[in-house]
Parts: structure tokens; C-alpha cells; sequence
């Protein structure tokens, strides 16, 4: 019989990690960062415990999708009322919200449910070059 395996706190230790993303291709970027944000890289790895480091992306404007992308690759937000359904494709979104595709890459990449919105709050996207997080001392990881 097999037993459940548990990572107890005081084996959990966490760090923080810093990409830049710039040049870098989209689905790339989020397969790596979705799954240190899990904590499949870790030997203890549990697939329903928090035990994932923290990972800061910067630059994330200046991320590129290959092919056609660009133009045809859509995404779409709904009200819930007739007629509510928006469309933007990627140029716009990334014009409007220069973080929204590179976190929505992410977000589907987690589990859906409460540990996968907790998972993405360990995920710190930003457009530019500088963050606030130099005090935690992140680790650059290449891609």
C-alpha cells in the first residue's frame, strides 16, 4: 500500500528566480516558469502543495511569438451578455496590456483551481527592465 506523500515545512525551502524575457519566445518562457512555479524541478516535488520558488519576469513586453502570431493569434473576454464578446489579437494586447499574454500563457499552464491562483501569485510579471524585488536577491535563470 502506498502512502501520501507530505513535504513538511521545514524541508521546503524556496527561492526566487529572475528571467528576462526579452527576444525569448512566449511558450517557451511559460512551460519554464509554470513549472518552477510547481516545484516539478525539486526532488520533493508534491502535486498538491505549495512548494514552488518565486519567479520575477522582467521585460516582458518584449516577448515574440513565431510565425503568423503576431496577427492572427486572438484573445477573447466575455461579459456574460449578448453582444459582450471583445477580441483583441496579439499586437493589440500587447500594446494595451504589455504583461497580459506572457500571464495568460502562465495561468493555463497551472492548475485550475485554488492552488493554481495561489501558484500564479508567485509569478511577478514586469513590462520593463526594473523590479522591487532586488532585496530577495533573485537567482538569473536562462532559457
Amino acid at each position: 500500500m502506498m502512502k501520501t506523500l507530505y513535504a513538511k515545512l521545514k524541508d521546503i525551502s524556496r527561492k526566487w528566480y529572475i528571467i528576462d524575457a526579452n527576444g525569448k519566445t512566449l511558450g517557451k518562457v511559460a512551460v519554464k516558469v509554470a513549472s518552477i512555479l510547481r516545484g516539478k524541478h525539486k526532488p520533493i516535488y508534491v502535486p498538491h502543495q505549495e512548494i514552488g520558488d518565486y519567479v520575477v519576469i522582467v521585460n516582458a513586453d518584449k516577448i515574440v511569438v513565431t510565425g503568423s502570431k503576431r496577427t492572427s493569434k486572438m484573445y477573447y473576454n466575455y461579459s456574460g451578455h449578448p453582444g459582450g464578446m471583445k477580441a483583441a489579437t496579439f499586437e493589440k494586447m500587447i500594446e494595451r496590456k504589455p504583461t497580459y499574454p506572457l500571464e495568460a500563457a502562465i495561468r493555463g499552464m497551472l492548475p485550475k483551481n485554488r492552488l493554481g491562483r495561489k501558484l500564479f501569485g508567485n509569478a511577478k510579471v514586469y513590462a520593463g527592465d526594473s523590479h522591487p524585488h532586488s532585496a530577495q536577491q533573485p537567482e538569473i535563470l536562462e532559457i
